[in-house]
Formats: C-alpha cells, structure tokens, sequence
C-alpha cells in the first residue's frame, strides 16, 4: 500500500499563524482538532488510513505544535474564533468535524455558532460535566508542568503521560513527551478555557449529525453513558485506545468513522 503524502503548511489569522497537516482531495473535508496537550500530529495514523479521495486537515491549537503562542488567556470561544479563522484562510467552506478532548470543546463551540458552515461533528471523549466535576478536574489537569533546571519536568511529564496511557507505544510516549514540553504553558491555558466551557449545554444545541466515540479506559469514559443519554438521536460507539484513541486504535476509529459518515445519505 502507497503511504499518503500528508503535506504542511501555515494559516494566518488575526493574532498569529496557525500551523496544519492536510491531505488534498475532492468533497466536503474532514477537519480535526487535537487533544491537550498533543499536536495534529495525533492524527497522522487516521488520515493515513481513512479511505482515499476526501480532503482532510488536522490543525494545531494555538499554543500547540507549530501554530502561535496566546497572549493571553483565552476563552474556548476565542480559540475556535481563532481556528475558523485559519479554516477561512485555507478556503473552507462547509466542513466535518472530529475533535478529541478538547478538540471536541471546539467542535461544539464551532457546532453551534457555525451550524451552517458543520456537516456533522465527531468527537472522542464528550465533556457533559457538571460544574463540581469541572471544579474537580481543573485541580488534576491544568497546573503548568514547568521546565526546571534540573530536567526534572521531562520525567515528570513522562510519567504524567504514562497515566494516560503513551506508554503503550515507546514512539508514541516519545512524540507526547516532545508536544507537551513544547506546550507547557499552551496546556494550562487550554485546560482552563476547557473547564470554563459548559461543554454540556452547547452539547445540547448542536442539531448537525454527531458521532460519539470513547474507550473504557479514557478518563472521560465514566461520562460517556451520560452523553448517550443526553443526545440519543447520536451514534455512539466504544473503540479502544485509552487517551490517544486515534494513535492506539486507529483501525477502530477510522472504522467508526467511516460507517458514520456512510449513513443516512451524508455528505462526501
């Protein structure tokens, strides 16, 4: 099998560029946005292996991978600002969106206030939190992982990246460890703006087509009957891959993802 070129290049937007891998193609594209604290990097086994011919982008948030470094504190809704900026300058019009983790607070912040321009959204890990458990997952994800002049924080983050599951694959735990030293500071700024977000009741309003995806062992798993529950008219399917789903079951996913987008007519 012939490997997919997947090409990189830069979008601008109002505060910075916005730094993307894409696969060239014809029909409506697939738009994926990263989990804390990786890269679209994150994505390269699924754009290899989803089925030819669709065009597919997989941006990095600001304070992530190659795109900018935020002034200051932003809000979940200034991000997705931020990242709709880049879609316009790369020329998308009207796009799918898969998102994991954070990823999937930006696909709903986009789901709902862009509901014409979003064909459907895709996402792994839903957040229907409530403010306690906000509250509660703010004092464990979030507070900087610093560099010291001791190197400590790399075995620190290694470690932390350990508890999630990289270590599963050493080139995997390897690629994590270089995006989340990259991104101490992008990750405490993310983090916040996701515990700020009632992810819950944007959740509620998105009226495009949405798959939920979530292995046992991610660490959002125990809200994922919850979502179900909240937006039955979802499909909602359990893949394996604890915290790096689209790395550690990329067959799964892309199965899921394949069947999703097949169903009920939607667009190619």
């Amino acid at each position: 099998m012939t490997a997919v070129l997947i090409r990189k290049a830069y979008a601008d937007c109002s505060a910075g560029q916005i730094h993307y891998r894409y696969v060239p193609g014809e029909g409506t594209p697939i738009v994926f946005f990263q989990q804390t604290a990786s890269s679209s990097r994150m994505y390269e086994k699924v754009m290899q292996q989803l089925p030819p011919g669709r065009p597919l982008y997989a941006l990095d948030t600001p304070g992530f991978g190659g795109s900018f470094d935020p002034p200051s504190q932003p809000t979940m809704a200034q991000y997705a600002d931020w990242m709709l900026e880049a879609i316009d300058a790369i020329g998308l019009q009207r796009f799918h969106i898969f998102g994991h983790h954070t990823g999937a607070c930006l696909a709903v912040e986009l789901g709902v206030r862009h509901a014409a321009r979003v064909a459907s959204l895709m996402m792994v890990g839903p957040l229907p939190l409530t403010p306690e458990e906000r509250h509660e997952f703010s004092l464990h994800f979030g507070a900087p992982i610093a560099p010291t002049a001791d190197g400590s924080y790399l075995k620190a983050t290694w470690d932390y990246l350990a508890t999630l599951g990289a270590h599963h694959d050493l080139e995997l735990h390897h690629r994590e460890l270089v995006d989340t030293t990259r991104a101490w500071l992008g990750r405490s700024m993310a983090y916040k703006a996701v515990w700020d977000q009632d992810w819950a009741a944007l959740f509620a309003a998105v009226r495009c087509p949405m798959l939920l995806l979530c292995a046992t062992d991610d660490v959002l798993f125990p809200y994922f009957e919850r979502a179900k529950g909240l937006r039955p008219d979802a499909t909602a399917v359990v893949i394996k891959g604890a915290n790096f789903e689209p790395d550690l079951d990329a067959a799964g996913t892309v199965a899921a993802m394949v069947g999703f987008l097949a169903g009920a007519g939607r667009e190619a």
